[in-house]
C-alpha cells in the first residue's frame, strides 16, 4: 500500500465549504485557461477536455471538481482507483451521473463522467482496475497491451487503451521509444478486447519551450501517421493526451484533445 494512504483517507466524502470553493475556483481557472489557450492557438471551442489528476485526492475534493464541472477524471495508482470507486460512484449517481466503464454501456455520453488511469500499471492490478477505469492511458508495450485484452475479454469488456510514447526521452519516464510508435500503435490496434484511442505522453522536465514544443508535435504527428495508415484497429486513435498544469498552453497549441491538470485545480500535494 502506497504510504500516505496511511495518513489519510481517501475514501472520505465530506468536504468544507471553503476548500469546495478552493477547489471551484481551481477548476474555473483552468476551464478559462483552455479556452484562452485553444483561442490563441485557433482551435474550435470545447476542443480541449479537461482530465482532473486526482492522486491524493479524496472522494470529496473529487465530487467538489466534477460539481465545479470536471467531466473526466484520472488516477495515478490502482489502490487509489481501488480505494475510491465505490464511493465515487455512488455519489456520482447522487448527481445523476454514471462513471466508468460498469456504468458507461447505455448512458447518455452527457451524463457520463469518464475514469482513466493516467499512470503505470503492474500485470498484477489490471484485473483490479479494469470493472472501473474506461481507459488506460499508460499502456506502453505490447506485452501488457495483451495482457489488458485478455482479462478485458475475460470480463467481456472492451478497454479503451492509449499508447504512451516517452517523446522527451528521460529516463525516470515511462513510455515506448518515438520510433516505435506508429508500429506499436498498429499491432496493439488488432488486438481483440482493446479499443486504441490515441496517444498520450509528458513533457519534457525543462524550462525550454521549444524543446516541449518539439516532443508535443512530434506526438501529433505521430498520431496522424497511425490514422493516415488505415491499418486495421486505427480508426479511433484521435485523442492526444498532452499537456499538465505547467506546459497545458504548449500541449494545447499543439493539438492536445486531454490536458491532464491537478495541482492548478487542486493546490499542491501534500503527500508525494
Amino acid at each position: 500500500m502506497t504510504a500516505y494512504m496511511d495518513h489519510k483517507d481517501l475514501a472520505n466524502e465530506t468536504i468544507d465549504a471553503n476548500r469546495a470553493q478552493q477547489i471551484t475556483d481551481g477548476v474555473h481557472r483552468v476551464l478559462d485557461g483552455i479556452a484562452q489557450a485553444e483561442a490563441e492557438a485557433g482551435r474550435e471551442p470545447g476542443s480541449v477536455r479537461l482530465l482532473a489528476a486526482t492522486k491524493t485526492r479524496d472522494i470529496g475534493e473529487i465530487m467538489a471538481a466534477i460539481d465545479a464541472g470536471v467531466h473526466m477524471i484520472g488516477e495515478n495508482r490502482p489502490q487509489e482507483v481501488i480505494a475510491k470507486a465505490e464511493g465515487l460512484a455512488r455519489q456520482c449517481a447522487r448527481r445523476g451521473f454514471s462513471l466508468g466503464v460498469a456504468a458507461s454501456e447505455g448512458s447518455d455520453p452527457e451524463q457520463h463522467i469518464p475514469f482513466h488511469l493516467i499512470g503505470q500499471l503492474q500485470s498484477n492490478k489490471i484485473s483490479k482496475v479494469l470493472p472501473v477505469v474506461d481507459t488506460i492511458e499508460s499502456v506502453d508495450s505490447l506485452d501488457l497491451a495483451q495482457k489488458i485484452a485478455r482479462r478485458a475479454l475475460a470480463r467481456g469488456i472492451t478497454a479503451g487503451v492509449l499508447l504512451e510514447v516517452n517523446e522527451s526521452g528521460e529516463i525516470s519516464k515511462s513510455g515506448c521509444e518515438p520510433a516505435q510508435a506508429v508500429e506499436l500503435a498498429c499491432q496493439i490496434g488488432t488486438i481483440e478486447g482493446l479499443d486504441l484511442q490515441g496517444l498520450m505522453t509528458i513533457g519534457a522536465h525543462v524550462d525550454d519551450e521549444t524543446t516541449i514544443r518539439r516532443g508535443f508535435t512530434h506526438l501529433r504527428e505521430t498520431r496522424d501517421r497511425i490514422l493516415a495508415s488505415g491499418e486495421p484497429g486505427t480508426a479511433h486513435c484521435h485523442e492526444l493526451s498532452m499537456g499538465m498544469t505547467h506546459d497545458m498552453a504548449l500541449a494545447i497549441a499543439e493539438g492536445s484533445t486531454i490536458v491532464r491538470v491537478g495541482t492548478a485545480i487542486f493546490g499542491p500535494r501534500a503527500f508525494i
